[in-house]
């Protein structure tokens, strides 16, 4: 019996013992012409092994690749792909160089800075102010989200004149709701909730409010069931 410590190292473990096999097999057939054949052979029962690899893009380049590394580099048959070195294996990636972004106001962000400056470069008044108001919306949305308060307008207008030196004004009064902003005028969905309940109160005072389902028999039958559980 042939046990796992007597064996050689599996190269890739997603084909198995027996791919590696067939292809130290190869290594020793002379003829190039039936090396070839069964190369191909191979490339096949590999694919048909894993057939996860028909959704790669290239996967047959994929397979070959597979083949030549798991005959370490050393298998003599004709590739349509260019056949890979153990150099190109090995070689290490060239170091990715991330962008460093200093912004000079660190509780807006990069990207502000990056509207803001397209903003003093625009030439089209309309289209500037509404890059100034869509500035002055997004500055109180980021103070809002970072603090328990709201914020006024003439503070963003304010910080916005320092950034721009007085060269952007908004126009509008941009409106954030904030976590702790209970204003009934600018909260319609809580209006329309209390006075739905407020109308759901009132019901017991019509035909078929939750009052008078009790008077129909059936809250007095559960009382008088009630006393007599008590009574027995």
């Amino acid at each position: 019996m042939e046990y796992n410590t007597t064996r050689n190292y599996l190269i890739m473990k997603e084909y198995g013992r027996h791919i590696q096999k067939m292809v130290e097999h190869l290594l020793t057939i002379k003829d190039r012409e039936h090396r070839q054949r069964q190369a191909n052979y191979v490339i096949e029962l590999m694919g048909f092994l894993n057939p996860h690899l028909k959704n790669v893009e290239d996967f047959r380049h994929k397979l070959w690749d597979h083949l030549f590394l798991i005959s370490d580099f050393t298998l003599d048959v004709d590739s349509p792909y260019p056949i890979p070195t153990r150099e190109t294996l090995k070689a290490r990636p060239e170091r990715l160089h991330y962008p460093k972004k200093y912004p000079k106001f660190n509780h807006l962000g990069k990207n502000i800075e990056t509207v803001i400056d397209k903003a003093l470069k625009e030439e089209n008044p309309e289209k500037k102010q509404g890059f100034a108001n869509a500035i002055a919306y997004y500055m109180k949305l980021t103070y809002s989200n970072w603090h328990k308060e709201l914020v006024a307008d003439d503070t963003i207008q304010s910080e916005l004149s320092d950034i721009t030196h007085g060269q952007l004004e908004f126009t509008n009064k941009p409106f954030v709701k904030h976590r702790a902003d209970n204003r009934p005028d600018r909260d319609d969905y809580n209006t329309g909730r209390n006075q739905y309940r407020q109308g759901y109160g009132n019901r017991g005072q019509g035909g078929r409010g939750p009052q008078n389902r009790g008077n129909q028999g059936g809250r007095d039958n559960r009382s008088g069931n009630r006393n007599f559980k008590k009574r027995y």
